[in-house]
């Protein structure tokens, strides 16, 4: 990761001089053993590989992210400019088959990113989310947020 700070340092700065190549240096050192300690990552090149097969996902994942919020984003649209509107609030308490802590809060904070859904709580693989209705609340459990994180979570412990 050292040399990934110090290459980006060095494009960046757009210039080379003895100077910013020790400071950079200096610095990408330092930073790489911050982060390191700081996210107690163990970069091995096998994580690395792990990594490099997952960007197909996230990009994915963030794709589809974008899509629902847009959905949700008419969907309450279309909720608020009704003639008559038709809200019955809801808490939901449902239990995620995902395995991994970053899985859960990636998939806590992508229901709260949607308009309409707020979770509330996130205890273990339990989530209690808030609702605007009982028709967005029946989209959470099993959501496509859920599926895809879970194929993430298989291809990392592969």
């Amino acid at each position: 990761m050292s040399l990934i700070y110090f290459l980006l340092w060095l494009i960046f700065n757009g210039r080379f001089t003895t100077e910013i190549i020790i400071a950079g240096a200096l610095f990408s050192f330092l930073l790489d053993l911050f982060v390191r300690k700081l996210l107690r990552l163990n970069l091995t090149f096998s994580n690395l590989v792990k990594a490099l097969r997952l960007l197909p996902d996230i990009f994915l994942y963030l794709i589809v992210l974008v899509i629902e919020i847009v959905r949700a984003n008419f969907s309450i649209f279309k909720l608020v400019l009704a003639p008559q509107i038709d809200v019955e609030p809801c808490l939901v308490k449902f239990n995620t088959k995902l395995k991994t802590n970053a899985a859960r809060v990636a998939f806590a904070n992508s229901i709260t990113l949607t308009p309409g859904t707020i979770t509330v709580s996130l205890e273990g693989s339990e989530l209690l989310v808030h609702a605007l209705n009982r028709e967005i609340a029946g989209g959470l459990k099993g959501s496509i947020f859920e599926r895809l994180l879970a194929r993430m979570e298989r291809i990392l412990n592969a």
